[in-house]
């Protein structure tokens, strides 16, 4: 029989990693820095895009949405990785861990479908060029845009009342630096089999299932570019997608390996460490990706540093 929610537990424990106090340290300051670069360097990325003129273009819309995305995505764990780190063990009110777990897969499923129509774009862009700006029309990339966000916080509601609605009577103990889906799971002694059962579905249907229409995408560009007469075309196409394949291979082999499989005892500590991963490091370099493989962009910020200095 399925347990009634009748749990009197309030908060939870974080217990974050188990560290020796010096190489906690070491972490702490790193992470630190990372967190600090990466969003002033989203920052830093959104305003040239938007006092750069010649960045209003689709795809320079779409990788200004992509970094306002990465600055809100790590600040739901980075600040709770970062107390984990300094003081082993963090408190954190059922409330607030509901919360936390909302906004990270939300904002996480809304990178996924952004993902997804820059690849779109892309594919519009070397596929359908003489209605690229039609079809691209400002009007549309609004739509497109806002489509991610309503969608990623709407995909994850019904997960999380479910979450929300199990009952928690393993202790309050929960062994990651954030509210994942697993750890709240195993303190869980509720019938989790159906909420399981919804979050793979979930899972699956967000990650296979932009991953898989981003393939196909490149698919028929690979098509389209192999068709040019000229080298120096599928060179100048192919250098324009490489930065945006190699965002989607960061985001998508992690997410793949952490939640499109069973929950497993067995790799559960290693999945706490990989999810380091997509909260901390993937943020920082998506804006270094995009800077360092298009010429528009670097022009762009030196132009805007210069603008700084002077």
């Amino acid at each position: 029989m399925q347990v009634k929610n009748t749990t009197s537990i309030t908060e939870f424990h974080l217990l974050g990693f188990s560290l020796l106090t010096e190489v906690g340290l070491c972490l702490f300051i790193m992470v630190s820095i990372v967190y600090i670069v990466t969003i002033a360097a989203n920052i830093f990325i959104i305003f040239v895009i938007f006092t750069e003129q010649r960045l209003h273009k689709p795809m320079y819309f779409f990788i200004g949405g992509l970094s306002f995305i990465e600055i809100w995505y790590p600040t739901v764990t980075a600040p709770t990785l970062l107390w984990a780190l300094l003081m082993r063990k963090q408190n954190i009110s059922l409330a607030g861990c509901m919360s936390q777990f909302y906004f990270h897969f939300s904002l996480g499923t809304t990178e996924s479908f952004l993902l997804t129509v820059m690849s779109y774009d892309r594919y519009v862009a070397i596929c359908n060029p003489l209605h690229y700006f039609v079809i691209m029309s400002p009007g549309n990339c609004k739509k497109l845009l806002i489509s991610c966000w309503a969608g990623g916080f709407m995909v994850i509601v019904v997960l999380c009342l479910q979450v929300a609605n199990l009952s928690y009577c393993y202790g309050n103990e929960l062994d990651h630096y954030y509210c994942d889906f697993a750890a709240l799971i195993k303190l869980s002694c509720s019938k989790t089999s159906s909420v399981e059962m919804l979050f793979f579905i979930s899972a699956c249907f967000v990650i296979l299932g932009c991953f898989l229409l981003i393939v196909m995408s490149y698919i028929q560009i690979i098509r389209t570019t192999m068709s040019f007469t000229t080298s120096n075309g599928r060179r100048r196409t192919f250098s324009t997608c490489a930065a945006h394949l190699i965002v989607v291979c960061l985001f998508y082999v992690t997410n793949i390996f952490m939640f499109v499989r069973p929950t497993a005892d067995d790799t559960f500590h290693l999945n706490k460490s990989v999810s380091i991963i997509p909260s901390v490091v993937t943020p920082l370099l998506n804006p270094i990706i995009y800077t360092l493989r298009n010429q528009e962009v670097k022009e762009a910020v030196k132009k805007a540093i210069q603008k700084l200095h002077f």
